[in-house]
C-alpha cells in the first residue's frame, strides 16, 4: 500500500511538473509568450537610442550621470496578448522591462497609416471606461508617439488589473510602426520622468494585492519548434524553468533594471574594459546584447564577424602607435594616453610625428571626438596585449586587424552559420561567471533567401569612461531572470 501511495505521489508530482504548475509562490499571474519568425529587414532596421547624459565633460564618468534609453521595438521576437475594456478589447503588446507605460493605438488614430493595421481601442464599447483626457508623448526611436491618457480595467493572464491608466496612441510615425508586428508596449520598468505619474501596470498588480510577492520572473524557451516561446510569471517563479540557485545582483539609481557588471571574457581572455564595472540594463524588449565598440570589435575579431574598415583607426596605429606604446608602459591609463587628441591644440605624439590641428569649426571639433574615441580604443586593444607580454609588432598587428573589424553602427554583423568553433562569451555578473555558447549568441535568421546567421552583439556607445551593456533575448534566453521589485535586485540561474 505504502509502494502505490509513493508512485502515485510520484506521478502526480511529474504530471504537475510538466504543466509547470510548481511554483514559487501563491496570488500568481502567468502569461504565456509567443514567438514570432526573425526579419532581416527589421533587424537591420532596431535601434537602441541613449541619450540625456548630463554634462558635456568626456572624462567625467559619475555613476550619477541620468540617461534616456530609448529604442524602436524593430527587433522584438516575443509577444502576449492582453485585454483592455469590459468586455475585453484585445491587444498584442511588448512585456519591455526597459520603459514603463503602457500603451496602444485608439480608435481616434485617424492621420497614422499604422493605426490602420492593426487592433485600436475603442473607449465606447467599454462598460468600464473612464475619461482622463491629459496628452502625453512618449519617447520612441529617434521621436515620440503621441496620444493622450485614459482609464479602464486592464485583463493580464487571469488577473485584471482595475482602472489601469494607459495611453491611447492617435499619432504614430509612419515608418515606425508601419513593419510592427505588435499593437503596443506594456512597460514593466520603473515609475519615472517618462510615465507622467502615472502608475505602472506592475506597480498596481502589487498595490490591488493582485500577487502577493512582489517579484516577476522571465523565461525564454531555448526549443524553437516548441509551441510555448516562453513565460513571465508575475508574484512568483517556476523552478522546471531553471537549474540551481539564482545569482543576485543589486539594481542601480538609474530608474531602470539596471545592474553592475564586470569583466568580459572571450574564451579565456580578458577584454578588461568592464574589470572595474560596467552598468548594463536588463531588457526584455530587445533581441540583441549591445555593448561598447571597443569591445564588441574584439568578439568580432573572435568569431570571425563581419566589420567596418576604419582608416582613422589604421591611421592613429601607424602614426601614433610608438606613443601609445611608450605611455602605457610608463603606466598611463588607456583613457590619458590620447589626451593630446582630446584637448585642443596639443598633439598626442611627441615631436617627430605628425600633429593634428584642430581648427573650430563644428566638422573638425566632430572629427576630433571621432579621432579621440579611435584613440582611446587603439590605446585598450594595445594594453590588452602588453598585459599578455606580446611584442610590440605583434599588438599593432593585432590592433590593425581590430581596425578591420569595426561593428557596424548601422546594422548587425554577419557570421559563417558554423559556429561550433566559436569561443564563449562570458560575462561576470555578481563575481559568477555568466558563460554564453556560440549556439546562444549566434541569431539565425530563416527567410525565402535561406539561412542566415548573424552575431547576437550590437554596438551602443554612451560614454567613453563607463560603458553601457543592454542585455536582451540573447542573453536571457539562456538564463532564467527574476526581476525583485521588494528588494531591488536582478537574479539570474541557468535556464532549463
Amino acid at each position: 500500500m505504502g509502494i502505490k501511495v509513493l508512485l502515485a505521489a510520484i506521478l502526480i508530482w511529474e504530471i504537475t511538473r510538466g504543466l509547470g504548475l510548481n511554483v514559487y509562490a501563491d496570488n500568481m499571474v502567468r502569461i504565456e509568450l509567443k514567438r514570432q519568425s526573425m526579419d532581416l529587414n527589421n533587424i537591420r532596421g532596431a535601434r537602441i537610442y541613449v541619450k540625456g547624459l548630463k554634462g558635456s565633460n568626456r572624462n567625467s564618468a559619475s555613476s550619477d550621470e541620468q540617461i534616456v534609453y530609448i529604442k524602436n521595438y524593430r527587433d522584438v521576437q516575443y509577444f502576449a496578448e492582453i485585454g483592455i475594456g469590459s468586455p475585453p478589447q484585445h491587444f498584442t503588446v511588448v512585456f519591455d522591462t526597459g520603459s514603463s507605460n503602457l500603451w496602444v493605438p485608439s480608435s481616434k488614430c485617424f492621420f497614422s497609416i499604422a493605426c490602420y493595421l492593426r487592433s485600436t481601442y475603442k473607449s465606447r464599447l467599454s462598460n468600464t471606461y473612464t475619461k482622463n483626457g491629459n496628452s502625453c508623448k512618449i519617447p520612441f526611436g529617434t521621436g515620440s508617439v503621441h496620444g493622450f491618457f485614459s482609464q479602464d480595467d486592464t485583463k493580464i493572464g487571469n488577473a485584471v488589473i482595475k482602472q489601469q491608466v494607459f495611453t491611447e496612441v492617435t499619432k504614430e510615425g509612419y515608418f515606425t510602426f508601419l513593419r510592427a508586428r505588435f499593437d503596443g508596449v506594456l512597460g514593466l520598468g520603473f515609475q519615472g520622468a517618462d510615465s507622467r505619474n502615472v502608475t505602472p501596470v506592475w506597480n498596481n498588480m502589487v498595490l490591488q494585492k493582485i500577487v502577493s510577492k512582489s517579484i516577476f520572473s522571465f523565461w525564454l524557451n531555448r526549443d524553437p519548434t516548441s509551441r510555448m516561446a516562453g513565460e513571465i510569471l508575475f508574484g512568483g517563479m517556476d523552478w522546471t524553468h531553471f537549474r540551481g540557485l539564482h545569482t543576485y545582483i543589486p539594481v542601480s539609481k538609474n530608474g531602470y533594471w539596471e545592474i553592475e557588471i564586470g569583466d568580459l571574457f572571450i574564451g579565456n581572455n580578458s577584454t578588461g574594459l568592464c574589470k572595474d564595472g560596467c552598468p548594463a540594463i536588463v531588457d526584455t524588449g530587445t533581441a540583441f546584447i549591445s555593448g561598447p565598440t571597443t569591445i564588441l570589435t574584439q568578439i568580432n575579431h573572435a568569431i570571425g564577424a563581419e566589420g567596418v574598415v576604419s582608416s582613422h583607426c589604421k591611421t592613429v596605429v601607424s602614426d601614433y602607435g610608438k606613443t601609445i606604446w611608450e605611455r602605457l608602459l610608463s603606466g598611463l591609463h588607456p583613457d590619458k594616453v590620447c589626451h593630446g587628441i582630446c584637448s585642443n591644440n596639443q598633439t598626442l605624439g611627441v615631436s617627430h610625428e605628425p600633429r593634428m590641428r584642430i581648427r573650430s569649426s563644428k566638422s573638425q571639433r566632430l572629427e576630433k571626438d571621432m579621432l579621440c574615441n579611435v584613440c582611446e580604443m587603439v590605446a585598450f586593444w594595445i594594453q590588452v596585449e602588453i598585459r599578455k607580454e606580446r611584442s610590440k609588432d605583434l599588438a599593432f598587428q593585432y590592433a590593425n586587424q581590430l581596425c578591420e573589424k569595426l561593428p557596424n553602427p548601422g546594422g548587425k554583423s554577419y557570421i559563417n552559420c558554423d559556429v561550433f568553433s566559436l569561443p564563449h562569451i562570458t560575462f561576470t555578473i555578481g563575481n559568477k561567471s555568466f558563460p554564453l555558447s556560440p549556439d546562444q549568441y549566434v541569431i539565425r535568421v530563416d527567410d525565402h533567401q535561406g539561412v542566415h546567421c548573424l552575431s547576437g552583439f550590437t554596438a551602443l556607445n554612451v560614454h567613453p569612461q563607463r560603458p553601457l551593456w543592454v542585455l536582451g533575448d540573447a542573453f536571457l534566453r539562456a538564463y532564467h531572470t527574476v526581476f525583485d521589485f521588494d528588494n531591488l535586485q536582478i537574479g539570474f540561474a541557468e535556464s532549463a
